[in-house]
């Protein structure tokens, strides 16, 4: 999940160099954090929301043959 959320913060922002993605699993979520640049925070969470919603609907798409929940969060 953390290289799948990587590929897509980068290729929406200007400063791909300062997207950085970590992930945390427990027992029963995955816990992904994404991190941008604050002149790409616009970029990533999009006019209400639209990115950031979209970006998890792929995840979670992604994420279905797995049994835990996946949660991305995007953080300044």
């Amino acid at each position: 999940m953390k290289e799948l959320v990587e590929v897509i913060a980068k290729s929406l922002v200007d400063n791909p160099d300062e997207v950085l993605v970590t992930q945390t699993e427990t027992d029963k979520a995955i816990v992904v954090e994404l991190r941008v640049a604050q002149s790409d925070m616009g970029k990533v969470i999009g006019k209400q929301g639209r990115i950031a919603k979209a970006i998890r609907a792929v995840v979670k798409a992604a994420s279905s043959q797995e049994d835990k929940k996946v949660v991305v969060e995007i953080l300044q």
